[in-house]
């Protein structure tokens, strides 16, 4: 295989912060460097180990050990195939690298495996999740053979991407080419209506799921729930909660993404001041085992990504950060900025709950963007849970102020804040 040059640069920050596990990815390669025509089943047995070991890698918590795998066989001149490139996209995808993904297609390309239908819909969760929709939706529409799972993904890349009305259209696109939609497709569906507010289309989904006597799983029925409260159909979000079967409650303390309806309504409660509510919800979730995220923002800087929570003092420029959130806050309040401490859905004094918003995860990793990225530049942060409304109002004042172009991913959707004005309309 002809040795060509990568470059990793979220594997590089992640060696640096974590050398240890770095060190074991590169272990985890099968030492098969013998190449004479008496080892040829072993090489070929160890192709497949291998590739076993980048999907295990890939869908594992640390995705960015399959980068490095592959970092491993490039030094030492090893063969990949066709069943190589799913975990290795995937990989990039889940750590939003754009980067390394788009050198996995060239190489893909330049192999002659971009005509693989795997490969191939790897190639479009890889876009869609780095915020290249459409690149994405090009490859979708290439592919000669779409399943169930490329229609979903593609289904989700429009959702992260904030196009729910093109959900809506893909949706009858699929039906049209009488594809069977399943839970996972009729989850993305709903979560589109869910985030435009579109409880008609919703309640059709619903009804659509009931006549065709569709298996409501965790997923299935965590997307009718926050479909049902985001549209402010709180009585039939708790209903369905309330009846919600054992199992899928059981998924929900065993999956983490999972306790986002529950959340949503819980919220919902809160800012209508239902604190009754609210405090019976939670206490429901902890008898159960379900337990909120905590939320976390990351932004990459010369090759090494910075990781913030909220009230984070951990980070060695924490002082310089802090100042610059005060002098943020002292410009835009210029501009008529107020914190929103209606965001903060907690019951506490109105003091601590402008401290608590001020101090959100998103503020700190976008003031240390402002500090180290030079001006002009675009500031990419991520998110693991949905921005609150005042961070949404803030970064949005930023990018005026401050005339940054600015991308947060977030748990719901990409947000490109430019001159003031936000790709989700405000709605998301």
């Amino acid at each position: 295989m002809e040795t060509v040059q990568f470059q990793f640069p979220y594997l590089q920050s992640k060696i640096q912060t974590s050398k240890t596990q770095y060190r074991e990815s590169m272990s985890a390669l099968p030492q098969t460097t013998t190449t004479t025509a008496t080892t040829t089943t072993t090489i070929l047995t160890s192709l497949s180990t291998r590739n076993n070991s980048l999907r295990k890698l890939s869908r594992g918590n640390q995705p960015e050990n399959a980068l490095a795998m592959f970092v491993k066989l490039r030094m030492e001149g090893l063969d990949v195939d066709r069943f190589s490139f799913p975990p290795l996209l995937k990989a990039a995808a889940r750590v939003k690298g754009l980067f390394e993904g788009m050198q996995f297609h060239g190489l893909g390309a330049k192999l002659g495996f971009d005509l693989d239908p795997f490969v191939q819909t790897g190639l479009v969760g890889m876009y869609a999740a780095c915020g290249r929709i459409g690149d994405a939706r090009l490859m979708f529409d290439k592919m000669s053979h779409r399943d169930v799972v490329t229609w979903s993904i593609m289904f989700d890349g429009y959702c992260q991407s904030g196009h729910f009305d093109d959900v809506l259209k893909l949706f009858e696109e699929m039906r049209r080419s009488n594809v069977v939609p399943d839970e996972m497709v009729l989850s993305k569906i709903l979560s589109a209506c869910a985030r435009s507010g579109n409880i008609s289309y919703g309640k059709v989904i619903h009804e659509f799921i009931v006549d065709n006597s569709v298996v409501r799983d965790a997923h299935l029925q965590t997307a009718l729930i926050t479909m049902y409260a985001s549209c402010g159909c709180l009585d039939m979000a708790k209903d369905l909660f309330d009846n919600m079967w054992p199992k899928n409650m059981q998924l929900l303390k065993l999956e983490p993404d999972h306790d986002g309806a529950l959340v949503v309504l819980s919220n919902i409660y809160a800012k209508e001041r239902r604190w009754q509510d609210v405090g019976e919800l939670r206490n429901s979730m902890k008898r159960r085992g379900i337990a909120k995220e905590r939320g976390s923002s990351r932004i990459e800087m010369k090759n090494e990504v910075h990781e913030f929570l909220m009230a984070d003092r951990n980070h060695p420029q924490a002082d310089r950060i802090y100042e610059k959130l005060d002098e943020v806050v002292s410009e835009l309040k210029l501009v008529g900025y107020a914190p929103n401490t209606h965001c903060v859905l907690v019951d506490v004094e109105e003091d601590e709950k402008q401290e608590v918003v001020l101090w959100h995860s998103e503020k700190l990793a976008l003031c240390y963007g402002l500090m180290s990225e030079p001006n002009g530049s675009c500031i990419r942060i991520v998110k693991n849970l949905r921005v609150c409304e005042d961070c949404h109002t803030f970064i949005k004042l930023v990018s005026k102020v401050y005339g940054r172009e600015i991308i947060v991913r977030d748990r719901n959707r990409f947000h490109h804040y430019k001159d003031g004005v936000c790709s989700c309309k405000d709605y998301w």
